[in-house]
């Protein structure tokens, strides 16, 4: 089993075990104001994927202090990532925004700062402020793309064009910025195919980091009303697992793994019940990897060059519905 995972990285660079400390700045979403929708991507919980954000909305070093104390006892005299999660976090005024990061940067145990946001959320001043801070410590930009192909970016309500993405990674590559992107594995209509091409434009566009995370259905969400009506059909742990394996054989062997899965509060998890249970997955992960002797970027080609005019369109049906 060999892939450059979360845990080896913060290893190489800040020399212990790192913990990220999820944050909630308080800031919403284009896809909630109304400028884009308000109804947010039909994935995305009230809590804007932030479930797992210390409680105290909005005051920083509060959240801080009950984040570490949850994870205390596994973290003796390590460091942690202050980790805005909730909503869009680069969608603010500029002052609060500085404010916020300051804070969340002060303690001299944060070693690193991730700022989760849309591509379409990153104005030159924000990059510039991201940049001026990145001078102190580290910044990383979290971006949420999901997928490449367009009808299943329309069915989740994703509001921005790929080429949204591309100008961020290059922007932010240009400013010395780390860039992690997300992606999900599961999406409706899309086949493994799909998916695995989404992991391969990740890997050639250019930024430093990955999350591959397992599609959920969440009570209160649009996508919980699609799967009650039978169009949303949900992976096997065996199929995600299979398909993770073909992903990371074509990221970049150097490509930072910082997620395999992913897990939403258990109270409002609908599908599929076996992502519950964490430990579970994560052992089933390990013994798959091994088993197989996955080896990330085995099939990678660093000669090929993005060309997004030859990136497929999924039109595998179920993914299409009118959301509006």
């Amino acid at each position: 089993m060999e892939y450059h995972s979360f845990n080896q990285a913060m290893k190489e660079s800040f020399g212990c075990k790192v913990y990220k400390l999820a944050l909630d700045g308080g800031l919403t979403c284009p896809n909630r104001d109304g400028t884009l929708g308000t109804r947010g991507c039909i994935f995305c919980s009230g809590a804007g994927s932030g479930e797992f954000a210390a409680p105290a909305r909005g005051d920083i070093p509060k959240q801080l202090a009950q984040a570490k104390a949850r994870v205390e006892q596994k973290n003796k005299g390590g460091k942690y990532i202050a980790y805005f999660q909730s909503f869009t976090n680069t969608y603010g005024p500029l002052p609060y925004l500085e404010a916020i990061f300051r804070q969340a940067m002060a303690p001299e145990d944060v070693a690193a700062l991730s700022i989760a946001t849309r591509p379409d959320c990153l104005p030159p001043a924000v990059v510039e402020l991201l940049q001026t801070l990145s001078r102190e410590k580290p910044v990383w930009v979290e971006l949420g793309l999901q997928t490449i192909h367009l009808e299943t970016a329309r069915y989740i309500r994703r509001g921005y064009d790929l080429a949204v993405y591309d100008d961020a990674v290059r922007r932010l590559k240009s400013a010395g910025l780390e860039i992690i992107t997300h992606v999900i594995l599961g999406l409706p209509g899309e086949t493994r195919v799909d998916m695995v091409e989404t992991a391969r434009y990740v890997g050639r566009a250019g930024g430093d980091g990955i999350k591959l995370q397992l599609l959920h259905v969440l009570e209160g969400t649009d996508l919980a009303r699609d799967y009650r009506a039978g169009r949303v059909p949900v992976l096997s742990l065996e199929e995600y697992i299979s398909i993770l394996e073909d992903c990371l054989a074509v990221l970049p062997p150097d490509m930072v793994i910082h997620r395999l899965t992913g897990d939403g509060a258990k109270r409002d998890l609908l599908a599929p019940l076996w992502s519950g249970d964490k430990k579970r997955v994560l052992n089933a992960i390990r013994t798959a990897f091994q088993r197989d002797n996955v080896r990330q970027g085995s099939r990678y080609l660093p000669q090929e060059k993005l060309d997004t005019g030859s990136i497929p369109v999924n039109k595998t049906g179920g993914n299409n519905h009118d959301q509006n």
